[in-house]
């Protein structure tokens, strides 16, 4: 992997696979929903859909038919701290995929009648979204584990915000966020790294954006308790706890713990609720790593009538591993598939370009794979246990959407905490 800086300063991150025929080519902006205000809230995801809507060489039929033209897939995604425009193609049709990428960067028009038709576009995958209890979850423990922060600010933005939005707020809103030290271009395929400098001055050489780095604020784990009253077959709940930060040493142990409880097939959610009794199709756990702080979440959808029974065995299952932590074949086999899944990621141009973008945007340092198997093995028990004592040094943060939340009225969210302090 190499590191390198066009000449107006904007770094560039390259990893040569010569036995690839394809490459992955990503625009790497530091710029998320974290990153809004209440006013503003949603914007960064509204910019990521109008990159796509028209530049004066291309309207966006054309900027599809660009990629359709050649096999190649173009896309986008936004989340709470950064955003990713993206294209894989054939390594012959690279330039076309920086041209027509490039542009829409730089050059999107931002017309008022795409613009509302977007518009409209988001308030339906909001509404899609609404619809979707299991997803609507997700968003309702952001708050009650971060309150009025904005890690807890819903990426899709609110209908409210939505319709207050102009080409005006966009606009300054991108440049003030769209700057050459919050951006990063990051590729990975077949290349060759000379000549793709040449390419990206051409493109990418008049860039002349520069802005302050501006410092967010810390968030404070809040341990609060939300209901969303909604018809629904289901009750979704999710439960949540202090987790690691990218720049954490411990997030392996934090990812082990994370594989024990609810990472797989194989883990003590899936295998005593799902498989052992069958109350639950979907259990599981995950951990999301914030540049300053961590949250690791397990949810569970089930019956009304069997919600009581799932959350008596998933606090019972937190209760054991208050007390007793992981076990010593847990933590081995946990390095073993940690091991696996990280090799397995890294196979395609994809997910090396997107691992090198993001590491270089939100880390600014990268670990070869050697290194990271490294920091996998020599996890120890003691480095669980700092883990396990930050997670529930505090009370769990819990979210609920279902028509009644008379199974979690009752819960005592600081019973884990006298257990890991005494």
């Amino acid at each position: 992997m190499k590191k390198m800086k066009l000449k107006n300063g904007l770094r560039v991150v390259m990893e040569e696979i010569p036995t690839s025929r394809s490459v992955s080519f990503g625009i790497w902006v530091k710029n998320g929903s974290r990153n809004e205000d209440d006013l503003n809230n949603g914007v960064s995801h509204f910019i990521e859909h109008m990159l796509f809507k028209g530049t004066d060489r291309f309207d966006a039929k054309a900027i599809a038919e660009q990629f359709d033209a050649i096999g190649g897939n173009v896309n986008a995604f936004t989340s709470k701290e950064y955003t990713c425009y993206y294209a894989k193609v054939l390594d012959e049709h690279l330039p076309i995929a920086v041209d027509v990428l490039s542009d829409m960067f730089f050059h999107s028009k931002f017309d008022s009648e795409e613009l509302a038709k977007e518009k409209n576009v988001i308030l339906e995958e909001i509404s899609m979204y609404e619809d979707t209890p299991d997803d609507m979850v997700h968003d309702l423990i952001s708050l009650a584990a971060y309150g009025d922060h904005p890690l807890a600010y819903p990426i899709l933005g609110t209908e409210e915000k939505l319709n207050a939005m102009d080409q005006t707020t966009l606009r300054d809103f991108m440049k003030e966020r769209y700057t050459i030290e919050n951006t990063v271009i990051s590729l990975a395929g077949n290349i060759d790294a000379d000549h793709i400098m040449e390419l990206l001055e051409k493109y990418f050489g008049s860039f002349d954006l520069h802005g302050e780095i501006k410092e967010v604020s810390e968030p404070v784990f809040k341990g609060e308790q939300l209901f969303h009253k909604k018809k629904t077959e289901q009750n979704h709940i999710c439960l949540a706890f202090p987790g690691c930060s990218i720049h954490d040493n411990k997030q392996y142990a934090m990812a082990l713990i994370n594989n024990a409880i609810g990472g797989g097939m194989s883990s003590r959610l899936f295998q005593e609720i799902r498989e052992k009794r069958g109350l639950a199709y979907s259990v599981y756990s995950y951990h999301s790593a914030h540049a300053d702080s961590g949250l690791f979440t397990i949810y569970a959808g089930t019956a009304p009538k069997q919600t009581k029974e799932v959350m008596e065995l998933t606090i019972a299952l937190l209760k054991d591993l208050a007390v007793n932590g992981l076990s010593e074949e847990e933590l081995r086999k946990g390095k073993e598939q940690l091991k696996g899944s990280l090799i397995l990621s890294l196979e395609g141009t994809g997910s090396r370009m997107n691992r090198n973008g993001k590491n270089e945007l939100m880390v600014g340092k990268h670990q070869t794979l050697d290194q990271m198997i490294e920091k996998i093995e020599n996890v120890t028990m003691d480095d669980i246990n700092v883990v396990l004592d930050r997670m529930f040094a505090v009370p769990y943060a819990l979210a609920m959407v279902g028509a009644s939340d008379k199974a979690i009225a009752s819960m005592r969210r600081n019973e884990f905490v006298s257990i890991r302090t005494n």
